[in-house]
């Protein structure tokens, strides 16, 4: 599979899980011997794995939790370092998110999530069929 290709499936995995509220799928795409960090909206900055899966586990247990969709990733690989920018579309509004990869054991593994507020994307357009890819 293309890097971009499994850069796009490891992003959209991140996704499935969140939107699943499985926890353990969660954590598999975490990284496990780089240093992650996280920012969700309205957070302070968390750079422990643990502070990181238990900030998961509190979103994804949370009886208020809401649906969420990925929209327009756009993918750029550095070797084994990897950048997507997407939007990201919720109940309450739009996000635009930044995910970081690293290859670990030649899987791509997320390092860093920061969402922010954002205006509605624009219209999307001819979807690509790697954009969801599980």
């Amino acid at each position: 599979m293309p890097e971009h290709a499994a850069v796009l499936f490891a992003n959209d995995a991140f996704y499935l899980a969140f939107c699943n509220r499985d926890l353990d799928a969660m954590d598999a795409i975490w990284a496990r011997e780089t240093p992650v960090t996280c920012i969700h909206p309205g957070w302070d900055p968390l750079s422990d794995r643990d502070e990181v899966m238990e900030s998961w586990e509190a979103i994804l247990t949370s009886p208020t939790a809401t649906h969420i969709a990925c929209r327009n990733p756009t993918v750029r690989v550095f070797g084994e370092f990897a950048c997507v920018i997407c939007n990201e579309v919720l109940d309450q509004g739009f996000l635009v998110a930044t995910n970081l990869y690293v290859l670990e054991d030649r899987q791509w593994k997320i390092i860093h999530h920061q969402a922010g507020a954002a205006p509605p994307p624009e219209e999307e357009e001819e979807s690509d069929p790697l954009d969801t890819m599980q």
